[in-house]
């Protein structure tokens, strides 16, 4: 009853008409930059702040929120119809819903996405109200000993992940975590792999190299082929919306996707990406239906699991914000300085002294999903008209709207040159049949690794037997090590590769 009582008094304040006109414009903005490829939340709102100053607290959270769960719905908009991830939880709807596109089956994706998104998000905002002091008991237990081993363990699953080639995923997944390593030392301070640039003392930026791999290494890849072998799809598009045989497939994968993002958020660092990367390990995993398209070839689950991961995922992400007053990734990070704008102490006490604004922006998440799906539904059509531009006037577009991206991001004109050499090394990824997926989550969770590891280390006083004395930690290592062994033995090894020549 106390939860109802709670809920009751959230909806009152987010059904204000000031604070129903800011939940509006939040969700209309993230899904706005989420299409756009390379302008994502964190530059959006970290642009909004200042004028939070003038807005209620209630309002200014409200606002921010559906920008930054707005632009997860947005993000795959462009991935499925253009190959580009407009978010970094976007990367592995690319790999199915890009293809589907390709078979005129654009519409088909973009609702599973929107349906997918709008049921997870629904329940992961149920399971914020529900669980939110019970489950930050959970986050407590976790220390830098237990992130690290947590990342360990999803690098190797990245690598069950990647197609092709053991060798070339794991190849992948080291070049991204030493492409991590370039940038400022984080204890230290002390710069490195920066050779003199001053551009790099802050890390290679993530935006430059999704852009150019999968956007620009797209484009020259197709360039190269003749003009009558383009893969132009003004294909005939079949249907808008999902048939009765793809409901079939993308139900239980949006369960599992919003059981495991919703998991998945509450630990800081995890959130809407990793979750969304664990999602579509897991519907990879499970084994195919009769008459049901291979892994990488278009298959729906591949967006409606990792789609309904990223959204529970993206709400579940401000429990230990709302409840610890510890920021989980970047957007929450900001969420703290626009609460600290209002005087607000971010932390347990929110709840109590603050039950308006804890309550009420968890009513506004619910208002704020309804929004979108009825925003997003109707625009299915609009974005596939997209498909039947031209390609030689698609693909400047989209190459002068990468680089709008990468340049305002940091009003470098250095991050537009990175975006161009990445662009050709995604084109010799292209060449060399290697999945850029796991380049990406190693860039990643590289720093974070790094940052845990150290920090674990500087705590035991340079005892490495904290990562296996630690329950938590010990636990994840032995799943890494036997998901490594599962993959590595050679009778899985020789099926998994069988597998995945029946998906090529």
């Amino acid at each position: 009853m106390e939860l109802l009582d709670h809920l009751a008094l959230g909806f009152s304040a987010a059904f204000t008409l000031q604070n129903l006109l800011y939940a509006f414009i939040g969700c209309l903005l993230g899904t706005l930059i989420g299409v756009l490829p390379g302008v994502g939340p964190v530059a959006t709102i970290a642009m909004l702040l200042p004028a939070t100053y003038a807005l209620p607290p209630v309002a200014a959270l409200i606002m921010l929120a559906g920008i930054y769960y707005g632009s997860q719905y947005g993000g795959s908009t462009t991935a499925i119809l253009v190959n580009l991830p407009g978010e970094s939880s976007s990367v592995v709807t690319v790999i199915d819903g890009h293809q589907m596109a390709k078979k005129g089956r654009g519409g088909a994706a973009l609702a599973a996405a929107g349906i997918g998104s709008f049921f997870a998000g629904s329940v992961a905002t149920l399971v914020l109200a529900a669980f939110a002091p019970p489950l930050t008991e959970i986050a407590f237990k976790f220390g830098p000993a237990e992130y690290f081993s947590l990342m360990v363990l999803g690098l190797i699953g990245a690598v069950v992940l990647a197609s092709g080639s053991l060798l070339k995923a794991i190849s992948m997944i080291v070049l991204g975590l030493l492409f991590g390593l370039v940038g400022t030392d984080v204890n230290s301070g002390v710069a490195r792999y920066s050779f003199d640039i001053p551009e790099l003392t802050d890390g290679i930026s993530f935006i430059a190299i999704a852009m150019g791999v999968f956007g620009y290494g797209e484009i020259i890849a197709n360039l190269g082929q003749p003009e009558e072998e383009r893969q132009v799809f003004t294909a005939d598009v079949k249907g808008l919306f999902p048939t009765k045989e793809d409901w079939k497939h993308m139900v239980p994968a949006i369960l599992r996707g919003t059981a495991l993002g919703s998991s998945m958020g509450i630990l800081p660092g995890g959130g809407s990406l990793l979750s969304a990367f664990a999602s579509y390990a897991l519907e990879k995993k499970l084994k195919l239906r009769p008459g049901e398209v291979p892994f990488g070839e278009g298959n729906i689950r591949g967006v409606a699991g990792p789609e309904s991961a990223n959204n529970a995922g993206a709400q579940t992400s401000f429990i230990p914000l709302l409840t610890l007053g510890i920021p989980g990734n970047a957007v929450m990070a900001l969420m703290v300085g626009a609460m600290t704008i209002h005087n607000i102490q971010p932390g347990p006490q929110v709840m109590t002294s603050n039950p308006e604004l804890f309550w009420g922006l968890i009513a506004s998440m619910w208002i704020g999903n309804a929004m979108l799906i009825i925003l997003n539904l109707p625009l299915i059509g609009i974005w596939i008209k997209l498909l039947s531009v031209p390609y030689h006037w698609l693909f400047p577009a989209i190459v002068l709207f990468c680089a709008i991206g990468v340049y305002s991001t940091n009003n470098n004109t250095f991050d537009v040159w990175m975006l161009g050499w990445f662009g050709i090394l995604g084109y010799i990824f292209h060449k060399l049949e290697c999945e850029p997926a796991p380049l990406l989550l190693g860039l990643i969770l590289g720093p974070m690794m790094e940052e845990n590891l150290r920090r674990a280390l500087l705590l035991s006083r340079g005892d490495w037997s904290v990562f296996v004395t630690r329950p938590i930690s010990a636990s994840l290592l032995v799943g890494a090590v036997l998901l490594l062994a599962i993959v590595l033995l050679p009778a899985v090894r020789s099926k998994r590769e069988e597998a995945f020549v029946e998906e090529g």
